[in-house]
């Protein structure tokens, strides 16, 4: 009873935590002097969080396909926050590319193709997720409207300082925001498909 109560606890909080790093994930747009900067590190940070609620989803099932399932929690989550957020006046695009699905399906195709080993899950699908999210997450880069069209069309004037609209600056990652996302996602995606793992042998 008590692991069955943790395990959909821990579900519901990551995948919330998930849309909250998502929802940050848009904040890119204002980040005009870093944006390349921080897309990196939300698509690094939105890698994290898929991995290690999506390996334990599919590990505590055992059953292929629950993995996508869970990007589609993700995907969900996210559509009715943004929502919310664009009804109260924020300016955010509504739609959202489900940019999870596609590295989740790779989790759940290697766990099956392995014949659930979880070792491959681990490497594999850590270095598949990793690598993937990062080249998907830049479709929602690519589908946002132009960030200081956007800034100046909804004058915010509370808005905090790091999201006041300036003149776009050439950040330090900006020659490879996704080949540094990937390479670095792949590493972490790994340890953090591991833990998704220990976390159904507690």
């Amino acid at each position: 009873w008590l692991r069955r109560c943790t395990h959909y606890l821990f579900i519901v909080v990551v995948a919330v935590n998930s849309t909250l790093l998502t929802i940050n994930a848009g904040d890119y747009i204002f980040y005009t002097d870093w944006a390349w900067t921080s897309y990196t590190v939300f698509s690094i940070s939105q890698t994290l969080m898929l991995i290690v609620g999506a390996t334990y989803y599919l590990t505590f099932t055992g059953v292929p396909g629950t993995a996508t399932y869970y990007g589609l929690i993700m995907t969900v989550y996210t559509w009715v926050a943004k929502a919310a957020w664009f009804s109260l006046g924020y300016p955010y695009d509504f739609i959202v590319t489900p940019v999870w699905l596609p590295s989740a399906m790779l989790l759940d195709l290697v766990y099956w193709a392995t014949k659930k080993n979880k070792h491959s899950l681990i490497l594999f699908g850590g270095v598949l997720v990793g690598m993937s999210l990062p080249l998907f997450n830049m479709v929602n880069l690519i589908t946002v409207a132009d960030p200081l069209e956007t800034a100046f069309k909804y004058p915010r004037p509370t808005l905090p300082p790091y999201m006041t609209p300036i003149e776009p600056q050439v950040g330090k990652f900006y020659n490879s925001p996704v080949a540094l996302g990937a390479g670095a996602g792949a590493v972490l995606a790994c340890t953090f498909a591991a833990l998704g793992c220990k976390l159904n042998t507690w």
